[in-house]
């Protein structure tokens, strides 16, 4: 039996359209099915004298042109050459230092630890003594609850503190253009970030995008800087709350009131949630709250005529008069006024609230959820709305579970809402029994990240 001619190319052109690597795998089939004819590449090809292995200079000016212009050469040589240059390079490279490998793997363990546990020891107990007042062995001792052995002894080890490492990608802690700091400068600003008198604790999310972007708004090392007028708008609304509680409390010293007092920043907050939702354009906002600070909360917020809640007090007004029979800590109001930050009109909304404490929970979300489907805002982006709780409640009662549980249902969901848990120690008396270091553990049966605990 002959060999068949049409397996064998003539011509160095019809070689190269196969490719060297090609006509090797055919000198391999062809020995396989005639054994007995076993024919070398000089008697098949007899003028080709590359395939002798003595034309390595044509094959290296091949490649030299090739490195000039792809195009110069036939395609099959493109690829060839395109896959010796992707293939992984024999020439002598630096041995890694594994030493420096292992220590870069424990700053990104001890970022990861600030991360996810450094909420737990942050100075957010206005009746304990704050980080900055406590001693370097009381710092060190707080540290063993979120650090494991090895993420100490590597702080503590010799000289450790004073190295130079790379920032990894799961950090936000270096300004524009850091890439490396010492581990004392990273330790530091974690601490800042997690450990100060905010709390923050955000990796249950299983959003990515939701991750990074908390990251950088509270480990950028300029977070939370306000300018001289910021601080002084704060500072007025502080006093604002303070003193009504005072005056209520000089006034009508016998009278139920459910004061604010120790809470009382609780209306700066809430005012700087309208002003920057309002700067985003948010026009509507509908609020839920208990009874707790619900006065402060209409005088200072709602912006409710003080001669009207100072007339509630009035021991000879009867209900009938007001048109309502409830207390003045269940009322509710509307009104629209003019926002100074965003110079755009607000609508605020506070739902009336019966003595079951989270029972306005649902009835806020319904309610928004009514005004944006009439007003055709799908996304949520011009009506929102914000509960506030206590946090004894907020962890105790049911309805806040099944709320939370509906808010991702695409017929009943706000695109979000804004919870306030307003912390009055109440709830520090049943830590023990409980799963959790906060009472505000329960929002993490879903991906939310806006619930604040003052």
């Amino acid at each position: 039996e002959t060999t068949p001619s049409e397996f064998f190319p003539k011509t160095t052109t019809t070689m190269l359209r196969f490719g060297a690597s090609r006509i090797r795998y055919l000198w391999s089939g062809l020995a396989l099915r005639h054994p007995r004819q076993a024919v070398t590449s000089a008697q098949l090809f007899p003028d080709e004298s590359f395939l002798k292995g003595t034309s390595c200079v044509y094959i290296e000016e091949l490649y030299e042109s090739w490195s000039k212009d792809p195009s110069s050469v036939h395609k099959s040589w493109n690829n060839y050459f395109s896959q010796l240059s992707d293939a992984p390079s024999g020439q002598y490279s630096h041995p890694v230092d594994l030493e420096y490998v292992r220590d870069q793997l424990r700053v990104q363990s001890l970022i990861r630890a600030y991360q996810v546990r450094g909420h737990q020891i942050a100075s957010v107990d206005p009746l304990s003594p704050s980080n900055a007042e406590k001693s370097s062995t009381e710092l060190r001792a707080q540290e063993k609850r979120i650090l494991s052995k090895e993420d100490i002894e590597f702080i503590q080890g010799n000289g450790n503190m004073q190295r130079f490492f790379e920032l990894p990608s799961i950090t936000r802690i270096g300004n524009e253009g850091e890439k490396k700091l010492t581990l004392a400068e990273v330790h530091g600003r974690l601490r800042k970030a997690y450990c100060g008198n905010i709390g923050i604790e955000f990796m249950f999310i299983e959003h990515k995008d939701q991750c990074d972007w908390i990251r950088g708004q509270f480990e950028s090392p300029n977070a939370g800087i306000l300018s001289k007028a910021e601080r002084r708008t704060l500072m007025s609304r502080l006093i604002r709350s303070s003193e009504f509680e005072q005056f209520l409390a000089d006034k009508w010293p016998s009278e139920k009131r459910f004061g604010l007092e120790g809470c009382e920043v609780l209306v700066p907050a809430l005012l700087s949630i309208i002003d920057h939702c309002s700067v985003d354009e948010v026009d509507s906002f509908i609020l839920g709250m208990p009874h707790r600070g619900r006065l402060n909360v209409l005088a200072n917020v709602a912006r409710q005529p003080l001669e009207e809640i100072f007339s509630q007090f009035d021991p000879t007004l009867e209900a009938g008069e007001e048109g309502s029979g409830d207390v003045k800590y269940h009322l509710g109001m509307y009104i629209e006024r003019y926002n100074r930050v965003s110079g755009r009109t607000v609508k605020l909304s506070l739902v009336a609230n019966p003595s079951h404490l989270e029972a306005v929970d649902p009835v806020v979300q319904g309610k928004t959820r009514a005004e944006q489907f009439y007003n055709q805002d799908e996304d949520g982006e011009n009506i929102m709305s914000i509960l506030l709780h206590g946090d004894a409640a907020f962890a105790g009662q049911g309805v806040v579970y099944e709320t939370f549980h509906l808010s991702d249902l695409p017929h009943y969901t706000t695109r979000g809402t804004i919870h306030v848990v307003v912390n009055n120690q109440v709830m520090n008396c049943v830590l023990c029994s409980c799963c959790s270091y906060e009472c505000v553990h329960v929002r993490s049966c879903i991906c939310v990240y806006t619930c604040v605990s003052l």
